[in-house]
């Protein structure tokens, strides 16, 4: 069943909102066997919607639209939606009560421009929005499913999950699909190409993609097969290739971070950890927080900027800093260990480097960064060159310095 999405709105070609709705709704439909063949983006103008509408009818089967559904002046996707359908626009008194009833347990008076949102196309069935007043539009005609669904992304996601995925999931599409991610990281994009494609074979109807960001890359195998049997031993005979040829770059699958199996890994050895950051500003210790629990193994960092900070706060030597920089393998070693003696605990990572995009020279280029551990039977940094976008470089350090602690835990080489 091809699929097709359509996202609406000026403030999207502007770029003035980032489109995320398109991602989340792939990612879900995805997951429960869907292929997105099309994905368009449209302006409030309804000749621009009544085009875009009728070309995904003509190409695809399911036709997921997202934007256009609010009570203004310019939430006109309604009436694309009856113009294309040659339908009428009918009142739904129970969609309207249930709107006056959320106004006035928040104390507020429906405005009057609400009523529009209980105008639905005649014969569409509607998906109930618990997060806001737009009710999600669905209309199943020939062998088209055209289903319309807010702009706010609160609102989709919610309508998406609790309504749209089940009706879905329940509909016919005539085969099966696996899909596998596993999830590697501290080797680069084009290095995993080498070491698997000289030997790869793919079957028909699967297919691996090779998906970079800043925590590593991803490793997604989609597998189509009349059965789900099939798909899943199709999926299961890469998965096995994939294991032997990159497995101590594999951290994890489908939704693994690398902090959760960092802080798993943290648990089950009884172990703790702090952090000690210059150049990652806080990053590392949100990253590792951002896990529920993480107070279990996860005792505190130290943000030390300044050079002061890390004398002060970490009992770096002066002269380590005088002789070899702050930005230095002596440094990050000194940092760790210091770290690891004000927290008492049994790992400590460290952070110093040129994040950019000012500050570099000849021999230290922005994107050098030093990553420091330190434990009980070992205190050591390694040297990385990142490249010269600020964010980016954050980011990738401080990934970089979990999967450092990850591979000492697990003595990967």
């Amino acid at each position: 069943m091809d699929v097709e999405l359509i996202t609406i709105g000026d403030e999207i070609l502007t770029g003035h909102t980032v489109n995320t709705n398109a991602a989340f709704i792939a990612d879900k439909l995805t997951g429960v066997g869907f292929e997105i063949k099309y994905m368009s983006t449209t302006g409030d103008s309804l000749e621009q919607m009544e085009e875009a509408f009728r070309l995904a009818l003509k190409r695809a089967h399911l036709i997921i639209t997202t934007g256009g559904l609010g009570p203004t002046e310019d939430d006109i996707t309604k009436k694309a939606i009856v113009k294309v359908f040659k339908r009428n626009l009918v009142f739904h008194e129970d969609i309207l009560e249930d709107m006056k009833e959320r106004f006035a347990r928040r104390g507020i008076v429906m405005p009057a421009s609400n009523h529009s949102q209980a105008l639905l196309p005649q014969g569409a069935k509607f998906f109930p929005n618990k997060s806001g007043q737009a009710v999600g539009i669905c209309i199943a005609e020939d062998d088209r499913i055209f289903i319309s669904l807010p702009g706010v992304p609160r609102e989709m996601e919610q309508i998406m999950v609790d309504e749209v995925i089940p009706y879905v999931k329940g509909l016919d599409i005539g085969q099966a699909l696996k899909i596998v991610k596993l999830r590697t990281t501290g080797v680069a994009e084009s290095k995993l190409a080498d070491m698997l494609e000289a030997d790869l074979k793919l079957e028909d109807g699967v297919k691996l993609a090779y998906l970079p960001a800043y925590h590593g890359v991803d490793l997604r195998i989609i597998a189509v097969a009349e059965s789900e049997d099939e798909a899943v031993q199709k999926a299961r005979t890469v998965e096995r290739f994939l294991e032997s040829m990159v497995g101590k770059y594999i951290y994890g699958k489908d939704d693994d971070t690398l902090q959760g199996v960092v802080g798993q890994l943290l648990k089950d050895n009884d172990k703790t950890l702090a952090v000690a950051e210059s150049c990652s500003g806080g990053q590392l210790g949100m990253i590792i927080t951002s896990v529920p629990g993480s107070s279990t193994y996860f005792l505190g960092g130290i943000v030390s900027y300044a050079n002061d900070a890390k004398i002060n706060q970490l009992s770096v030597d002066p002269n380590i800093i005088e002789e070899h920089g702050a930005v230095s393998e002596q440094c990050a070693v000194a940092m760790a260990t210091g770290c690891r003696q004000r927290f008492e605990c049994d790992y400590a990572l460290s952070i110093t480097g040129i994040a950019g995009p000012e500050g570099g020279t000849d021999e230290k280029p922005v994107g050098t960064t030093y990553i420091g551990l330190a434990s009980a039977h070992t205190a050591f940094a390694r040297k990385f060159s990142f490249g010269r976008n600020r964010e980016s470089n954050r980011a990738r350090a401080s990934y970089a310095a979990l999967e450092l602690l990850r591979r000492d835990i697990l003595d990967i080489q």
